[in-house]
């Protein structure tokens, strides 16, 4: 049994409404000891990046959810996120370096 938890950054664009992308992420084993199962982060950096093809991106809100999907052996796959409303958000810069 695994499970993979990930963080996803959703904004909105002109032309799409909804966009995700997974900024990190971390799979954590049945087998794993037990400290390797609880997570505490401080100041981790991003493993994906959150990169902006044009400029569609400046000036947005952010929004940066905690994911999971529990993925047994067998059997259906569950997935989850962190409760409606709890989620941190931020705006991007309107010019960039």
């Amino acid at each position: 049994k695994q499970l993979f938890v990930y963080v996803v950054a959703t904004y909105k664009t002109p032309t799409n409404p909804k966009n995700q992308i997974v900024l990190w992420d971390r799979i954590i084993e049945a087998t794993d000891p037990s400290s390797a199962k609880v997570l505490k982060e401080d100041n981790v950096f991003v493993k994906y990046a959150l990169v902006d093809q044009g400029a569609d991106m400046r000036g947005k809100d952010v929004e940066l959810s905690l994911m999971w999907d529990h993925m047994p052996l067998t059997g259906t796959l569950y997935m989850g996120e962190q409760a409606e409303g709890t989620a941190s958000k931020f705006t991007l810069p309107e010019d960039y370096f």
